[in-house]
């Protein structure tokens, strides 16, 4: 690898360093709904990451369930697993 080359990755790897510390407190994380659940709360808080209504989000989740021969649930219920609830107000 040339010196010309590698400058240019350290270049942009600290743009993107940059970058991610402008960002700061303002990076949202997805986190399961208290308020907005069904189930477990998946959707609700996709929903609310997004900034769409829940419902539109179970309506996809239907779709992508019975159009994808079932993985919409293998989905749901892996988020519901590894996603953190959110926290209490």
């Amino acid at each position: 690898m040339s010196p010309a080359i590698t400058v240019r990755r350290i270049d942009n790897m600290t743009k993107t360093n940059d970058m991610m510390n402008e960002l700061g407190g303002r990076v949202r994380r997805l986190r399961r709904s208290r308020d907005d659940r069904m189930l477990g709360g998946v959707c609700g808080g996709v929903a609310e990451l997004v900034g769409v209504d829940p419902a539109l989000v179970r309506v996809a989740m239907v779709l992508l369930t019975v159009f994808s021969l079932g993985s919409g649930v293998v989905l749901y219920g892996a988020c519901w697993v590894v996603v953190p609830e959110a926290d209490r107000p």
